[in-house]
């Protein structure tokens, strides 16, 4: 891909101009990539209006030929595998390693959108059971909201448009798409694959600029009825601030922890543990950030996570053996350095890592860290893990819960009672056992509490939220 490559504003299936473009810059080289169309308002508001008056071809449309739409999509991604997986890496410097199992990710969650398409129904309602209820019927039906205004973020540019993208076409509505900045080609390539797959003009439209402009024009719109967002926690609550009555569906951030018990094989969770903190950067929602491990096998446990840790190989992330390479953005490398400085200032220890290595930051791993260091409170997002040492699964789970976020967590526990203990205690949207809290499938309802959201993505959850129920009582008489 040259560096002279011009993308234009999608709008009702045709490429539109803007006024001002973008260097895209490759994080890992900082050459240029592209020049990426800048959209004003008024050119937002023009998506919005196509999407709105598209609206009714789509929820006329017979569930069969969403189905069938969204799978030719699957199946077009699946043909375009190593040129998708390019795609993601060179804009988001992810490693190729991670970028192909994105394609295949998303390749499942249009398949699985297609599926869930044939499958939205309601249900009878016993009318009858009310004295004032006889001889009536009634049922419920799920009908589309309409337009939806989707923001998405950089970390999985390709799956995490097709977890918007995806439900909201299975559910018969129409799409207005912010794709990040850092990461538009992604959803050029999707948009391109979704024309080619018969989507009618006008359902899908992918706007890039900035946030204070596409992203507000959307959120203000009266025309939108629901828009769902993910990215970080401040820009989450100050979107669902001026997003009025509309429905919002808010993936947010998090510092996931991980609890190991006294009676783990440690050498058997190390490259699952490696995988949650190091994959992509650690620029996950739930990137393993906090490890709490019982004190008879910290030192086991540190000694063998740190040397695997700082053997990953640093490089080029198209190279295929890669494993960890550039951040984002160099302002998230700075910030994410100040935050170990900080941490080695209030008395942690750096275990390895903590350098940079060119514009790469080396795997972290931090210990003697307290809860109020920003590399424990905050979301880090970066490949910087803290290990704690705890004298039980209760003080673990204290750890855990004591934190504004709550997406998901896990337990490495042989103990049925602590298992179960965690599952019931720990205060996240999904608790995970025997396995990393990084852990998602694409049909599994996923979503936090607290400042990590509001709402489940995950295909049929995702297209109940992007449903409306109406109920239709019938008179016998």
């Amino acid at each position: 891909m040259e560096g002279n490559m011009k993308k234009n504003i999608w709008i009702n299936g045709q490429d539109v101009e803007t006024e001002n473009y973008s260097d895209l810059l490759s994080p890992y080289s900082q050459e240029k990539i592209a020049d990426i169309a800048i959209a004003n308002k008024l050119q937002t508001q023009n998506a919005i209006q196509v999407a709105y008056d598209s609206k009714e071809v789509m929820a006329k449309m017979p569930a069969h030929q969403r189905a069938a739409i969204l799978e030719k999509v699957s199946q077009l991604l699946e043909e375009n595998l190593e040129e998708a997986a390019k795609v993601i890496s060179l804009e988001s410097a992810k490693p190729l390693i991670f970028a192909k199992a994105e394609v295949i990710r998303t390749i499942e969650t249009y398949k699985f959108a297609s599926e869930e398409a044939k499958r939205i129904h309601g249900e009878t309602i016993p009318f009858d059971a009310a004295v004032g209820g006889v001889g009536k019927i009634g049922y419920t039906i799920r009908n589309p909201i309409g337009v939806i205004g989707a923001i998405t973020p950089f970390n999985f540019p390709m799956n995490l448009v097709a977890h918007k993208v995806g439900p909201a076409i299975a559910a018969g509505n129409t799409v207005v798409l912010k794709p990040a900045s850092q990461t538009p080609l992604s959803a050029f390539f999707i948009a391109d694959l979704f024309k080619k797959a018969g989507l009618p003009d006008g359902v899908l439209n992918v706007v890039t600029g900035p946030g204070r402009v596409v992203g507000d024009a959307i959120v203000e719109s009266d025309l939108v009825s629901m828009v769902t967002f993910t990215g970080s926690s401040s820009v989450g609550i100050a979107l669902r601030a001026k997003a009025g009555l509309k429905k919002t569906t808010l993936e947010l951030g998090s510092n996931a922890a991980l609890i190991i018990d006294e009676d783990i094989d440690v050498t058997k969770a190390i490259d699952r543990c490696l995988m949650g903190a190091f994959s992509n950067q650690g620029q996950v929602c739930i990137s393993l950030q906090r490890i709490y491990v019982h004190e008879k096998i910290y030192d086991e446990f540190v000694s063998q996570f740190a040397k695997s840790a700082s053997e990953l190989k640093l490089g080029d992330p198209l190279d295929p053996e890669t494993y960890v390479s550039s951040l984002i953005s160099s302002n998230d490398l700075d910030r994410a350095l100040s935050w170990i400085e900080e941490a080695k200032a209030q008395g942690a220890t750096i275990a390895t890592g903590g350098k940079t290595v060119g514009n790469i930051l080396e795997p972290t791993v931090i210990l003697d860290v307290t809860n109020n260091m920003k590399v424990s409170c905050n979301e880090v997002f970066a490949p910087i893990v803290s290990i704690c040492k705890v004298s039980s699964v209760e003080e673990a789970i204290d750890a855990v819960n004591d934190s504004r976020y709550g997406l998901q967590a896990g337990i490495y526990t042989n103990s049925v009672v602590n298992a179960l203990k965690a599952a019931d205690d720990l205060h996240v949207g999904g608790v995970v056992i025997n396995d990393v809290p990084t852990f998602r499938v694409d049909q599994m309802p996923y979503g936090g509490v607290k400042e990590s959201g509001t709402g489940r993505e995950g295909l049929k959850y995702a297209i109940e939220e992007m449903t409306e129920m109406k109920l239709v009582i019938w008179h016998k008489g």
